[in-house]
């Protein structure tokens, strides 16, 4: 049986990437096709009660999913600035693909040395 990958990729994130992740095979909702402008609680609720895993380059989500202990299903933070286009998207697929499941109910962050894992306490 072939694994299903779903995500939400907030405004923050380039297209390309969530063209990309979709060309991988991963299922990806773009805030910016759905409802762009909307504000980050209205997202992380949406990635919640949908239960995708948030993808965004927006600090502000750790702060509402580790100091405010808002309810979510998983979030990644790139923190790929100044890397160049082609690495971020490597990056970034290779990553969903490889950890999907110890993703689930964790802030993760992810910059060209390593992926690091949070346990969120919810």
């Amino acid at each position: 049986m072939e694994k299903i990958f779903k995500i939400i990729a907030d405004e923050s994130v380039d297209f390309e990437i969530v063209e990309a992740l979709r060309a991988a095979g991963v299922e990806v909702e773009a805030v910016v096709e759905m409802n762009p402008g909307i504000s980050d609680d209205e997202v992380l609720e949406i990635a919640n009660n949908r239960q995708l895993i948030l993808l965004t380059e927006d600090k502000d989500f750790g702060d509402l999913v580790i100091r405010f202990r808002k309810p979510n299903f998983g979030v990644i933070l790139l923190r790929l600035g100044g890397v160049e286009i082609v690495v971020k998207i490597e990056l970034t697929v290779s990553t969903i693909i490889e950890n999907y499941e110890k993703l689930v109910d964790h802030f993760s962050v992810l910059d060209e040395r390593r992926l690091r894992i949070r346990r969120v306490y919810k």
